[in-house]
């Protein structure tokens, strides 16, 4: 274990990932973050330098996470002038985590080359909890022996490690999985505010779809959460808003209409508008059930 470690975006997965590798023996030791305070009290705690420049994480070790918010956020860091990541990078490895248009990991795997560094997309179908117990959903994508390079690092954040194909393939597939579950989370709001407004007992209701053809990995993290309005923050409604708007970019790039994402997209755009964007996606179901902000 060899390898230093550097983090650029230490919010919740970001920082919890940091901590995985901390506790798995890696030297972490430098994080950044644009909210410093957040990278100042991970930085004490793992013994890690706190980076107030992007060159400064480049500089300090040789696989460096980022695990920013959106794409013009990605290629910020990652800029062609100015403080970036790019600076001083040669030999290093990136692993991008965040869920970002795929044309946007392309050109990220692009610049990376052409000053003699490598990337690698490490997109992530989990949540707070996976990212601290190493028990991601990770999918990579982008040359093959970078991914091999870096492979015993992925496997201590990763229960399922999965390599996908070239830059911007893993993104497609993320994107994917995320359109399916927003669609199966607006969905299921429906149906449990529709149940809620019958009369009919939810906590029966959820077992009845727990087992038929109305169950889903959505209703067994988010349904119970709808009904008691339980909304604490693991993937937020701006962030399945953010997601279900790429996979739409992506159906309209290969002349596909898509109107359930649309719709989808639709209802999460309306929780940001209600000023509920920063709940869970769960929040959702604030919009079907009667008497709450729909």
């Amino acid at each position: 274990m060899t390898e230093k470690i550097g983090f650029v975006g230490v919010g919740r997965m970001g920082g919890n990932m940091a901590r995985r590798l901390k506790d798995c023996g890696y030297a972490v030791t430098a994080v950044f973050d644009t909210h410093a305070p957040i990278a100042a009290e991970l930085a004490r705690e793992l013994g890690a330098t706190h980076a107030t420049q992007l060159a400064d994480v480049a500089a300090a070790a040789d696989v460096i996470f980022t695990v920013v918010t959106d794409d013009a956020a990605q290629l910020a860091v990652f800029a062609e002038s100015g403080d970036s990541l790019l600076r001083g990078a040669a030999g290093k490895v990136f692993v991008n985590c965040a869920t970002i248009s795929p044309a946007v990991h392309v050109e990220i795997e692009r610049r990376a080359r052409a000053v003699g560094a490598v990337s690698l997309e490490g997109c992530m179908a989990s949540s707070i909890p996976q990212a601290r117990n190493g028990t991601l959903y990770l999918m990579c994508g982008g040359d093959r022996a970078t991914f091999d390079r870096v492979k015993p690092i992925l496997e201590k954040l990763s229960s399922a490690l999965r390599y996908i194909g070239p830059a911007g393939q893993a993104a497609q597939v993320k994107a994917l999985v995320n359109m399916v579950m927003n669609i199966n989370t607006a969905g299921l709001a429906e149906g449990l505010g529709l149940g809620a407004a019958l009369g009919l007992n939810l906590d029966m209701l959820r077992e009845v779809f727990l087992q038929t053809g109305a169950n889903s990995q959505v209703l067994k993290t988010d349904g119970e959460d709808m009904q008691h309005r339980a909304h604490d923050c693991f993937f937020s409604g701006a962030h399945a808003a953010k997601d279900s708007g790429i996979a739409l970019a992506l159906g309209e790039g290969v002349g596909l209409k898509l109107p359930l994402a649309a719709a989808t997209k639709a209802q999460f755009d309306r929780m940001i508008a209600l000023g509920l964007g920063g709940l869970d996606k769960s929040g959702v179901a604030e919009l079907t059930f009667k008497g709450r902000h729909g």
